[in-house]
């Protein structure tokens, strides 16, 4: 655990949105008496904040002023200051305030043993803003940057606030396990600096962009929220990503896998790529590819039809597959989009059958995908297709279907070994063993440890960055997003993570799973056929 001591002095402190700093803003010997010659009114606070925060710097000639008290005071004309908020430079000469006051202009003085050092007048700060200040012993301070507080307070005994945003009833086989994941994670992981960490109520996002509009509003309500484990399906992340991501915070997903949420994989930002987004699941761009590559190479397959729903999830999988399929030599016969909740297959049959495939690439969820196999199998020009889904269908409910028997599956490794999360110290047996213990049954998705690894991975990344001072805690939402963005190695139960500049975190490593008895439902047990690395 890494503790870093920045001492910390909360202020009002906001933003400077006229450049208003420089020649304005300078060192005096009078104080008060000076004015700046632009009316308070000018000075905007947000909404119905009365808090901000100022992060100074105090240096002599560019060289840093450590251990030094920096203080703060209203400035009221005819009234002598009263330095009500203070606190200590570190090794940097960096301070953080916050001050409780409201609008106004303030004056600032830092002293070392007692004697003073150097003061500063007529500073605006605005509530609910964190403004970034340049306090020059012997110079003028300088307003450097502003912008609505990304800096979060939390109280001495006060826990740090995460929440998760995953679908609790659709595709619930998927979201369920990793909710509970998530809870493991979180009671493994412990205390964050002598604080606790509080999941609050689990949001249920759904699989679509509703649910994950709606949820994300939720959680952006309470301003104590540092980060989003979510959302299960790409669908709901699409609506739910630009949300978070206006909000300042992050969100990490165990599950979602559409290109469009971060990158075609050769730095070009995608359609639905928002700032704040990462993910520990694999870019489908290489379920693609390893699905092209098993059926060409390993099946022998050349014709393939494919079937989408229409959500970025689906579509983007089926879109990619077909264009790396058609790149080595194979023909993509037939293509077809049934809507959400359809389960009458017939036209789309008619139309797969007259295109006579070898093959069907269904990347379905299970609402669609358990009648689209069965009445595959039922249909006599098409009941001796190879049939391939996608992870989406790596799960108990599907697995239990008899017309699941014989159908190969592309998804994320469940062969983890004995690899262990290194913030935690907890192996794959171990998390497995306490799951089981917990929620009475294993989990029917391999993507329960992506859920365990993207929820330390946040806690991990709040306690390098958060900075400590008398009991409380104090997070930048800004560093944390530039914390994960720096994630190299990262030792989880996936293996090694590192994440790129659009938030793709995952291994990218894909199994093909082949599944021949229905007595196995637990997708950990199937036999890989199949193994591909980028």
């Amino acid at each position: 655990m890494k503790h870093i001591r920045i001492i910390v002095v909360i202020a009002l402190a906001a933003g400077l949105m006229w450049n208003c700093g420089g020649e304005r803003v300078t060192q005096s010997e009078t104080g008060t008496d000076e004015q700046i010659g632009r009316p308070l009114s000018k000075l905007v606070a947000h909404g119905d904040a009365v808090q901000a925060i100022v992060r100074a710097t105090v240096h002599r000639d560019g060289a840093p002023i450590s251990g030094a008290t920096l203080e703060f005071s209203r400035s009221i004309a005819g009234q002598a200051p009263d330095y009500h908020w203070s606190g200590t430079t570190d090794d940097h000469g960096h301070a953080w305030v916050e001050i409780k006051s409201g609008n106004g202009y303030y004056q600032a003085r830092a002293s070392q043993d007692g004697v003073e050092i150097g003061s500063w007048s007529s500073i605006p700060i605005n509530a609910g803003y964190e403004v970034m200040l340049d306090l020059p012993i012997g110079g003028r301070a300088h307003v450097t940057g502003s912008s609505m507080r990304s800096l979060v307070a939390i109280g001495e005994g006060e826990a740090v606030q995460i929440r998760s945003l995953l679908t609790l009833t659709i595709s619930a086989s998927l979201g369920v396990p990793s909710r509970n994941a998530v809870e493991l994670a979180v009671q493994d992981f412990g205390l964050i600096h002598g604080h606790a960490v509080e999941l609050g109520e689990s949001i249920d996002a759904g699989c679509g962009p509703e649910g994950g509009h709606h949820g994300a509003e939720h959680i952006i309500e309470n301003p104590q929220v540092l980060g989003v484990i979510g959302t299960s399906c790409s669908g709901a992340a699409v609506a739910a990503s630009p949300v978070i991501s206006a909000a300042g915070l992050v969100m990490i997903s165990p599950s979602n896998t559409s290109p469009a949420l971060t990158s075609d994989l050769a730095g070009n930002a995608s359609s639905d790529y928002h700032p704040g987004y990462f993910r520990v699941s694999v870019n489908d761009l290489y379920q693609a590819r390893a699905v092209a590559d098993f059926a060409y190479n390993e099946l022998g397959l050349r014709r393939m039809a494919a079937i989408d729903d229409g959500d970025p999830y689906t579509m983007g999988l089926t879109i990619a597959f077909g264009n790396a399929f058609r790149a080595i030599g194979g023909e993509v016969a037939a293509t077809a989009r049934i809507a959400k909740r359809q389960t009458d297959m017939t036209s789309v049959l008619a139309e797969f059958a007259a295109a006579t495939p070898d093959g069907i690439f269904f990347p379905l969820f299970d609402e669609e995908g358990i009648p689209f196999a069965k009445q595959v199998r039922e249909h006599d020009s098409l009941k001796d297709a190879t049939l391939i889904a996608g992870a989406a269908l790596l799960d108990s409910e599907f697995l239990a279907k008899p017309q699941s028997e014989g159908i190969y599956a592309a998804g994320p490794e469940t062969d983890l070994g004995t690899n262990v999360n290194s913030t935690t110290g907890k192996s794959v047996d171990d998390v497995l063993a306490a799951y089981e213990a917990a929620y009475d049954g294993f989990p029917g998705t391999p993507y329960w440890a992506h859920s365990y690894d993207a929820t330390t991975l946040l806690l991990n990344a709040i306690e390098i960055i958060a900075g400590e001072d008398d009991g409380k805690l104090y997070v930048d939402r800004a560093a944390l997003r530039r914390e994960l963005h720096h994630t190299s190695g990262f030792q989880g139960l996936l293996g090694t993570l590192n994440c790129d500049e659009f938030g793709d975190c995952g291994t990218g490593r894909i199994n093909i799973y082949h599944h021949t008895d229905l007595n196995i439902t637990d997708p950990a047990q199937l036999p890989i056929v199949y193994r591909f690395t980028p």
